[in-house]
């Protein structure tokens, strides 16, 4: 992890312990290379469906996952947070501290999330070495998402009854260049998955 003495605003007191166990060590431990996959779309496009048909293809190779969910998270870490711009950013910084955390531990985390913004992405990024944060996107269409609208929501949006909803009246901003592109309209589940795998062997993740 990337942390500094001075890692709590100006308090001097409260610094970054080093411990003889390292993150390689528990790597090397489970067989794999600890890292995050950033999944990140629209609402409804599939993100936390694909994740997790991910992790369970993963757990039957052996390797040791664990999964972060947009909802699962606001049910307890981030229960107090709303979902104004400012809740949201703090959202994303808490789930990347949270995942940050996991990767030490040597595992592969999976999170789910809509995470609109690149600066936002780029911050969880940037918790992490080069080469552990593996931003996924999976493009699935506005038009496909609001037909699935597996919650709801859309139809709740296009009604005025939900402001500023990612994809209608706020801002999505697409990955530039993310680590892996899941057109998630054109495939199916099984292929994105395999997409995914052998990304990660691309990467040495897993072997």
């Amino acid at each position: 992890m990337n942390k500094t003495a001075k890692s709590h605003g100006d308090n001097n007191n409260i610094v970054w312990h080093s411990y003889s166990v390292t993150k390689q060590q528990r790597g090397q431990q489970k067989q794999q290379q600890p890292c995050v996959l950033w999944f990140t779309g629209l609402s409804g496009a599939g993100k936390s469906t694909i994740a997790g048909a991910l992790e369970h293809r993963l757990l039957a190779l052996g390797y040791h996952t664990y999964l972060l969910d947009g909802d699962n998270v606001r049910h307890g870490l981030c229960k107090d947070l709303g979902f104004s711009a400012q809740d949201r950013r703090e959202n994303i910084r808490r789930i990347g501290e949270v995942a940050t955390l996991m990767a030490d531990s040597g595992l592969i985390v999976l999170s789910a999330f809509i995470s609109p913004h690149r600066e936002e992405r780029q911050i969880v990024r940037d918790l992490l070495p080069q080469g552990e944060f593996i931003e996924v996107f999976v493009d699935t269409p506005l038009a496909e998402c609001e037909k699935r609208d597996p919650k709801g929501l859309y139809k709740k949006a296009r009604a005025g009854e939900i402001k500023q909803f990612t994809g209608i009246d706020a801002e999505y901003q697409s990955p530039l260049k993310p680590e892996i592109h899941l057109a998630a309209d054109s495939h199916n589940i099984n292929e994105l998955v395999e997409q995914c795998i052998n990304a990660l062997r691309s990467r040495s993740i897993i072997a």
